[in-house]
């Protein structure tokens, strides 16, 4: 598998340890040790190789984020922001570019999650600073910071927010970050706001006026636009009221698995009209189906083909959306303040308490080929799905 070049840089280690910043012991950077297994003859894993070889490989949602080994470890660790990133993990994933959500850091599970513009501009100061001290990885801002990362063996990283909640209601928000790098944004997160409904909302009334500048100012900056936690009403609002492709980073169909958290033929088919990208989730207990049991590639890779079935090979990604550390957990904590646990209603299902063969970004992109490659896919479309598709789009929402 491609590997990028990782300098042996662990996150803040410019500081002086335990006097300047927590010092937890952290969740693994590699591989689940209960694998998915593959069974690929030499002429498949050469063609693994070669497409990683070949080609942009795209995550449209995963996190560099590292969680403490020990969860009960979790509020000391992030209460400051200074939380570690994977450099050597992403080193190993094969991915070349990695849209990651930036506020993973400042989440204190005891209070509230944090959205608002204090703790936005804290936490992209703390990751951009730790950053700045590596060369395995760069802030990516333009498809030029990308071709020339991939060219230099670097994992370019996408800065990205789940939500705009931090917005509240000034436009002039969206220009600064902008300004600061974050190049693709969240409308909601689950609850609504001022721009409109989330997916776990009892009525979702749809993009408000507030939303509809947003969305404009975005169109205008060159930002992209992410509906995958909102509402029905609200995504469909978003996708008609863009002038640009709008995007799905992480989520699911929902004839197969009916949760609000997956979105519905409508929308799906709405976001290949706007020319846009669907990325398919693999969190722990989302993208289930009723034929496979437990939480695995094989339910992962169900929804990819059911949606790529229904939108066609040109619209279609991956955003697995994982990070390294116990994800169930982190689910669990955030949903005793949180409706997050409304976004799984309306399916029974057994908890699994991880993806087996999609566990972390180091091994995500890897098998996701892999299973590709193994089902027969051509070599064409697997570079499509694995991140050709995301660059055409990238180039029509980021040019000006």
């Amino acid at each position: 598998m491609k590997k990028k070049a990782y300098d042996g840089y662990t996150s803040f280690s410019y500081l002086e340890e335990s006097m300047d910043y927590q010092n937890v012991p952290l969740s693994s950077q590699e591989p689940t040790k209960a694998s998915y297994t593959f069974h690929l003859n030499s002429k498949e894993e050469t063609r693994v190789q070669r497409i990683f070889d070949k080609h942009v490989i795209v995550s449209m949602r995963d996190h560099g984020f590292m969680m403490p080994a020990r969860f009960d470890d979790i509020d000391d660790y992030c209460r400051n922001g200074y939380t570690a990133f994977a450099y050597e993990g992403l080193a190993k994933s094969g991915l070349d570019v990695v849209f990651d959500n930036f506020m993973d850091g400042i989440m204190n599970i005891t209070s509230k999650m944090g959205l608002k513009w204090d703790d936005v501009i804290y936490n992209l100061g703390l990751r951009y600073c730790d950053l700045a001290h590596q060369d395995t990885a760069i802030v990516a801002r333009t498809l030029t910071d990308i071709i020339n990362a991939n060219e230099n063996g670097q994992v370019a990283v996408v800065p990205c927010l789940e939500a705009a909640t931090a917005l509240e209601n000034e436009i002039d928000r969206v220009d600064i970050l902008y300004g600061l790098g974050i190049r693709c944004m969240g409308i909601t997160y689950n609850e609504a706001n001022t721009l409109g409904s989330g997916l776990a909302e009892d009525k979702d009334g749809g993009l408000t006026q507030f939303g509809r500048r947003v969305v404009k100012r975005m169109n205008q900056l060159g930002m992209a636009i992410d509906i995958s936690h909102c509402g029905d009403a609200t995504s469909l609002d978003v996708i008609e009221a863009s002038d640009k492709p709008v995007l799905i980073t992480h989520a699911g169909a929902r004839a197969l698995w009916n949760t609000p958290r997956m979105k519905s033929d409508e929308i799906l088919l709405a976001c290949k009209a706007k020319g846009g990208i669907i990325g398919i989730l693999a969190a722990p207990n989302t993208t289930l189906t009723k034929e496979h049991e437990g939480h695995s590639l094989d339910s992962v890779m169900a929804h990819f083909e059911y949606i790529r079935e229904l939108v066609g090979i040109n619209h279609i990604g991956f955003g697995p959306d994982t990070f390294y550390g116990d994800h169930v957990a982190l689910q669990h904590a955030v949903d005793q303040r949180l409706t997050i646990g409304k976004s799984h209603s309306g399916e029974t299902f057994d908890e699994a308490p991880f993806v087996l063969g999609v566990e972390n970004p180091t091994e995500a992109m890897p098998n996701i080929v892999k299973w590709l490659v193994q089902h027969g896919y051509s070599s064409k479309d697997i570079a499509k799905a694995a991140g050709g598709n995301v660059m055409r789009v990238l180039h029509d929402i980021w040019v000006k």
